[in-house]
């Protein structure tokens, strides 16, 4: 859940008051956060997305846990320090500054982190015992919202100052909006009716289809989504699900992968980010395709999944467990789903969104065809 930051300085100095009050009574301090993990995960379709469950990670200090709390006490400190200078960080910054503090204070040389994704674990696991987003903590993995066109969305962001800025996206010319930092701070309004919005799994096809002429012959948002969704991609996604109420559909390859990592996540979050995806997923998206019967009615060429490939079985493994044991697969409103990991399970083929240019050759306009037959003819899931 979003917190403010009177909130999260008022938590914190709590969480630090305890267990300073534990060691001077010389007991053992202990450290609760919400597990993160598909053991913990619970899916509602009238929710829908994914939510935590009862389970807690619990740390009590001792000797192979005195590094990781004594480590959340000092990335606490980072964090509160830029929430009270109102700096801005990503978890890269933020590794170097812990590394300078480090080296400028030689006592502190036993917390050291010797690689990035051990500090990116320590603040994940400040902002679990929290309850809070990275971002209320001034601290981004990626701020890039995904590239977006449209002839009719008009931005107005709230800035840190306080003052508005006013972005008409007709106005960029050939020049992609996008949002930075919190999706929340933007509000949108349209110049007309928008008919739907068209999620593309890959940013450079998102980039052909509106260098073709898509978002000036039809009324929509058109947004890449550059592969697995950020935050920032997922949030501002929400956000135009909520202030527009536009039918919104993703376009992506046929894959497990896409399916399992990259639209599920878009659309109800994943296990790893259980406590931010209220906020940071689209539930109304609709996979638009590929789809498996896209293959034969349009004749497009497909793959042989590559099982040798680690990457590839590893995505077949995924999908396999996913459907026993994924609330999200395992729900009945999105049998649909499961179903296309069925079919990819049994016939181990792929094929990709790029593939609808090879229908018409000579005619570069066909995909957008293609995709608006789609969304008329309500063929997606």
């Amino acid at each position: 859940m979003a917190r403010t930051e009177e909130a999260i300085i008022k938590l914190s100095k709590r969480l630090c008051d305890m267990m300073l009050g534990d060691l001077e009574k010389a007991k053992r301090p202990v450290l609760e956060a919400t597990k993160c993990a598909l053991d913990n995960t619970l899916y509602n379709h009238k929710v829908g997305y994914l939510t935590p469950g009862g389970k807690m990670v619990r740390t009590e200090l001792n000797v192979s846990s005195v590094k990781k709390m004594s480590r959340a006490v000092f990335m606490l400190e980072v964090l509160l320090r830029n929430i009270d200078s109102g700096a801005v960080n990503t978890k890269r910054e933020l590794y170097y500054i812990s590394k300078g503090e480090i080296k400028h204070s030689p006592r502190l040389k036993p917390l050291d982190f010797e690689e990035q994704d051990e500090s990116d674990e320590t603040i994940d696991f400040i902002t679990e015992m929290l309850e809070c987003y990275r971002e209320d903590m001034n601290c981004y993995a990626n701020d890039r919202g995904g590239q977006t066109y449209s002839q009719q969305l008009v931005v107005e962001e709230t800035l840190p100052d306080g003052t508005k800025a006013t972005i008409e996206l007709s106005q960029l010319g050939t020049s992609p909006f996008q949002p930075k930092n919190r999706p929340q701070n933007l509000k949108l309004r349209t110049k007309g009716k928008v008919d739907f919005a068209l999620i593309v799994e890959s940013e450079g096809t998102a980039n052909t289809l509106v260098a073709n002429g898509f978002t000036k012959r039809n009324k929509c948002i058109l947004l890449g989504a550059q592969g697995v969704p950020s935050n920032a991609v997922r949030g501002w996604a929400k956000r135009i699900q909520d202030q527009l109420a536009i039918p919104m559909y993703f376009f992506g390859d046929l894959d497990a992968y896409t399916l399992q990592n990259i639209y599920r996540t878009l659309k109800a979050g994943s296990a790893a980010s259980l406590i931010r995806n209220s906020d940071y997923s689209a539930p109304d998206v609709k996979f638009l395709g590929v789809l498996p019967e896209d293959i034969e009615k349009y004749d497009l060429p497909d793959y042989a999944v590559k099982e040798s490939d680690p990457q590839e079985a590893r995505a077949l493994k995924k999908a396999s467990d996913a459907l026993k044991n994924d609330p999200f697969f395992r729900d009945s409103r999105n049998k649909g789903l499961a179903k296309i990991l069925h079919w990819l399970l049994k016939n181990k083929r792929r094929c990709e969104q790029q593939s609808f240019f090879s229908v018409s050759p000579k005619d570069p306009v066909m995909p957008e065809k293609i995709i608006l037959e789609k969304i008329k003819n309500r063929v997606y899931v």
